[in-house]
C-alpha cells in the first residue's frame, strides 16, 4: 500500500500596509535580470487584447466579453513569470523557454482554475447585461450607447449600481486568485481547494494592504489597456513578477506537516 504524499501546512502571514510597493520594486529588479521573458508576456497579452478590441470595437457586449477574456487569460499567462521569479530567487538561470514550459506543463489544477475564472467572467457579463437591460428604457448596442445611456446619465443610480455590482463580484474573484496560481506552481501536491482557501485566509488577515494591492492592480491594468494596450508591455511583467513576491511574503509553509 502506497504512502500518501504529504501536503505542506500553509500559514497566511500579515504584512504592513505599504508592502505592495515593495513587491513592485522587486518586480522591476526581476524585469531587469530577465527582460526578454517579461517583454514576451506583455507583447502576447497586448496583441491578444488589441486584436479582440479591434474585432469588437462597435459592439459593447462583445467588447465587454473580449475584455473579460483578457482578464481571465492574464493570471494564467503570468504563471510563466512566476516561474521566472522563482528561478531568479533561487539563483538559477531563467529564460523564455522556462516560461513556455510552464504554459504547456498540462497541470490539471491550472486547467480547472482557468475554467473557474472563465465561468466567473461569464457570470459578471450576464449580471451586467441583466442589470442594464432591466433599468434602461433603451438598449445598449455600442460603446457609445453605454457611455451616453449609462455613464453620462444625469440621474444617480444605474452607473453607480453597475460599478458597485462589479466591485461585489470582483472581490471574491480577487480573494480566490491572489496567491492561488503561485501556490499551485510551488507545491505540486497541493489541491486547488487548499490553494484557494489559503488565498482567502491571506485576504482576511490583510484587508487594508490587500485593498491597496487590488487598487494598484486595477490602476496599472487600466493604464495598460488605456494606452492602446501598449502599456501592457511593461505592466504585465511588472504585475506578474510582483505577484510572485506577494505570494512569498504572504504565505509560509511547514513542509514536514500534513
Amino acid at each position: 500500500m502506497s504512502t500518501p504524499t504529504p501536503h505542506p501546512k500553509l500559514h497566511a502571514r500579515e504584512v504592513e500596509l505599504l508592502r505592495p510597493l515593495h513587491w513592485l520594486a522587486l518586480a522591476w529588479r526581476d524585469m531587469e535580470r530577465c527582460p526578454t521573458a517579461g517583454a514576451m508576456h506583455g507583447l502576447i497579452l497586448a496583441l491578444i487584447g488589441g486584436a479582440l478590441f479591434w474585432f469588437a470595437r462597435h459592439a459593447f457586449w462583445w467588447l465587454a466579453a473580449m475584455l473579460s477574456v483578457c482578464m481571465t487569460i492574464a493570471p494564467l499567462l503570468a504563471s510563466g513569470l512566476y516561474d521566472i521569479s522563482r528561478r531568479l530567487e533561487r539563483g538559477e538561470d531563467a529564460s523564455v523557454t522556462d516560461a513556455f514550459r510552464i504554459w504547456f506543463s498540462g497541470d490539471r489544477r491550472l486547467r480547472q482554475f482557468g475554467l473557474l475564472l472563465a465561468l466567473t467572467s461569464v457570470g459578471w457579463l450576464v449580471c451586467s447585461a441583466a442589470l442594464i437591460h432591466w433599468m434602461l428604457p433603451a438598449s445598449v448596442y455600442s460603446p457609445a450607447d453605454f457611455v451616453r445611456l449609462v455613464v453620462l446619465q444625469p440621474n444617480f443610480g444605474l452607473f453607480e449600481l453597475w460599478v458597485l455590482m462589479g466591485a461585489v463580484l470582483a472581490t471574491p474573484m480577487f480573494a480566490s486568485t491572489l496567491v492561488t496560481i503561485p501556490l499551485l506552481l510551488d507545491h505540486p501536491t497541493l489541491s486547488l481547494q487548499q490553494a484557494i482557501l489559503t488565498s482567502w485566509r491571506v485576504v482576511a488577515l490583510n484587508p487594508l494592504s490587500m485593498a491597496l494591492w487590488a487598487a494598484l492592480l486595477c490602476l496599472f491594468t487600466a493604464l495598460g489597456i488605456g494606452s492602446a494596450f501598449l502599456g501592457l508591455l511593461a505592466v504585465v511583467p511588472m504585475l506578474g513578477h510582483a505577484s510572485w513576491h506577494a505570494y512569498r511574503d504572504l504565505v509560509s509553509h511547514d513542509p514536514d506537516a500534513h
